[in-house]
């Protein structure tokens, strides 16, 4: 029988700290400890390193026998704990508080994701953006926004957010889960959906990367990913060093 991996690395929804009040991870984290593995889980949001809002679970286990590295290990919760995750590591047993320094400030925003050349076919959709949102779009002389198509009390409306930083990126199963873009400029009003390559940008994705196939196959793999930056800073931060240790590197 193959020897057990000594390192896992397990990626979620931020659901899977909360929903059923926790009972979801709670089934994990003991299934884990059968499996003779100790754990814990951090929530890192993408928006950290790119202008897209993508908070996600991951859950890092090791050998029960293996020895973790001070510096990975806090005594309670810290920055990469919500909540639900102090709830829960404060009540089950061996649950490891791990520890990363917080990465420096993000310096680019939506804009800098944004190819303005493309053209504006959506702006049928511009009808949809409700009242409180059209007042706010009115506030500003130019301004680069983001929606997604909600229905509320019966009907659709394109709800915007306006704090320079995309919603989460989906995969395209319905038209609700593709993202708009709205730019006003100049006194115009115009809308698009983001485009696959400004999606790949919005997950840390190079330019040169090749996107797959047809636009839904660009869309699909962006909304199903992790965020290159986040991979690499957990991959850093503890991956790596966890592995040293591991095979005495």
């Amino acid at each position: 029988m193959p020897e057990k991996p000594a390192l896992l690395l397990i990626e979620n929804v931020t659901g899977l700290l909360s929903s059923n009040t926790g009972a979801n991870y709670i089934k994990l984290h003991y299934a884990l400890l059968r499996l003779g593995y100790k754990s814990g889980a951090i929530l890192i949001n993408a928006a950290l390193f790119v202008p897209q809002s993508r908070p996600r679970v991951f859950v890092i286990a090791i050998r029960q026998k293996m020895p973790i590295p001070a510096e990975l290990c806090d005594s309670g919760p810290n920055w990469l704990h919500n909540q639900a995750a102090v709830t829960l590591g404060r009540t089950l047993p061996h649950w490891i508080w791990w520890r990363a320094d917080k990465p420096p400030k993000r310096k680019r925003s939506l804009v800098d994701m944004i190819d303005f050349n493309l053209p504006y076919d959506k702006d049928d959709a511009l009808k949809l953006i409700p009242p409180h949102h059209q007042k706010k779009l009115a506030e500003f002389d130019e301004i680069v926004a983001t929606g997604y198509r909600r229905t509320r009390h019966g009907k659709q409306c394109l709800e915007l957010r306006f704090d320079g930083i995309a919603g989460c990126l989906r995969i395209p199963e319905s038209s609700s889960s593709k993202q708009f873009l709205i730019v006003k400029k100049d006194g115009e009003l115009h809308a698009r959906l983001l485009s696959p390559r400004e999606a790949a940008r919005l997950m840390g994705a190079p330019d040169s990367y090749i996107l797959p196939g047809t636009n839904n196959d660009g869309y699909k793999a962006m909304g199903d990913a992790v965020a290159l930056p986040v991979a690499s800073f957990i991959g850093k931060s503890f991956l790596t060093k966890l592995a040293e240790v591991i095979y005495d590197e």
